[in-house]
């Protein structure tokens, strides 16, 4: 090969590298342009996917029809299932506590007529029949002036005796409540404790004895329990349920139970809270509408994810907020028109003077719903949003990249 062909075979090769150097050179300028024009109309842009993201997250047909079906569980749930109901007074309920025996145990005749022996006390260690029979010992009130300064009664408020005795509180009563029946004896929320003894005849009942020792109450239940025989832990398993009927009886009464916990610093406290409607039953109602709120909420999110379809609902994160928004508006919806309809209801019982009607429309009020809903409000929206975000900048990247 001559001098001259290798001269033109390198300027060849140098000229298809210099084109293909122009060639990418010219590439980069446009693509600067390009990025630069992006960025100048990035306001434009970020808008253009912002109603993008909300185009493909608007609810359809489908999605309309699941929200007006989880609206209809809501309302049904709120009128049928969990309004606060009825109260009873304390007679009422003491007469449909399970086990309630037809006669007085009191009363001499009847138990011999039942076959049954007078009670005769013993310290800490009542006879099963004795627990069985008698009424809880921390129901008693009668005797306990004696003790003066000890007396845990005076100044409990409105809900007296079940603000004054321990027994009474909604989770403490399960340990003290357990052990004054299993020992016969009443501790008050100021941890003194009271042996109760009855008296049969006319006039008889239970009335407070003697002062007892509150360590003694809990170590001899515990004794029953763990080392005593068969027998012991029969009367303490017949403590544990005697317990839960007498809680269960009283929750629902007109002055139901305190708050729990705040009765044994503060019974007085327990009586105003439960005065402004702060009580063991409508926690209790209220705590009933959130769990069933909640569970209408799973059943149709889950079968509206199960309705997905990926050729027809694209990306399922916003399949996600679509499923979201068809339950929190649902509940939007729900705890709206329940507002309305009770102010409405109760503004008509106010007008006419019906306090019959006033309260019929107070019960209805889903508390617990409105908390749901707030909830949802709150954490579908941080959700949404964070989607939405994430959506934009992936997107907005993607452009920057020349992949969109």
């Amino acid at each position: 090969m001559s001098k001259a062909d290798e001269l033109r075979i390198k300027r060849n090769a140098i000229n298809v590298r210099t084109n293909s150097l122009f060639t990418e050179t010219d590439k980069i300028t446009q693509e600067s342009y390009r990025v630069a024009e992006l960025a100048g109309n990035a306001e434009t842009v970020i808008k253009n996917l912002d109603e993008e993201f909300e185009s493909q997250t608007r609810l359809n047909k489908k999605d309309i029809a699941f929200m007006f079906f989880a609206t209809a569980l809501q309302c049904v749930r709120q009128y049928f299932l969990t309004d606060f109901k009825i109260r009873m007074d304390d007679q009422k309920a003491a007469d449909k506590t399970l086990g309630k025996k037809k006669f007085d145990p009191h009363d001499l005749k009847a138990r011999k007529e039942a076959g049954f022996e007078v009670r005769h006390h013993k310290l800490y260690n009542p006879t099963l029949e004795e627990i069985i029979l008698h009424p809880v010992p921390f129901d008693t009130t009668k005797g306990s002036k004696q003790f003066e300064g000890l007396n845990p009664f005076p100044g409990t408020g409105k809900l007296r005796h079940r603000a004054g005795a321990i027994g009474h509180d909604p989770i403490l009563g399960w340990i003290f409540g357990t052990a004054n029946i299993a020992t016969s004896t009443l501790t008050g929320w100021n941890m003194q404790s009271f042996h109760i003894s009855s008296k049969t005849g006319t006039g008889g009942g239970d009335f407070l004895k003697l002062h007892a020792d509150t360590g003694k109450v809990l170590s001899y239940t515990f004794d029953k329990l763990l080392h005593e025989n068969l027998k012991g832990k029969i009367i303490v398993g017949t403590s544990l349920v005697k317990e839960g009927v007498h809680l269960a009886s009283d929750v629902n009464t007109k002055h139901s139970l305190p708050f729990p916990i705040v009765s044994t610093y503060d019974p007085k406290l327990a009586s105003g809270l439960a005065d402004y409607g702060i009580d063991m039953a409508n926690i209790l109602t209220v705590g009933k509408q959130v769990a069933w709120a909640s569970a209408i909420n799973m059943l149709v999110a889950m079968i509206h994810r199960m309705t997905f379809n990926a050729e027809r609902d694209g990306d399922p994160k916003l399949y996600e907020v679509r499923t979201r928004r068809v339950v929190t508006y649902s509940n939007v919806i729900a705890s709206a028109s329940n507002v309305l309809a009770v102010g409405i209801a109760t503004g008509i019982g106010i007008a006419a003077e019906n306090e019959e009607l006033v309260r019929r429309s107070l019960r209805k009020l889903d508390i617990g719903g409105m908390l749901v809903t707030l909830y949802r409000l709150i954490n579908d929206y941080k959700f949404i949003s964070d989607l939405k975000q994430e959506f934009i900048l992936n997107n907005f990247d993607k452009m920057v990249q020349g992949d969109m």
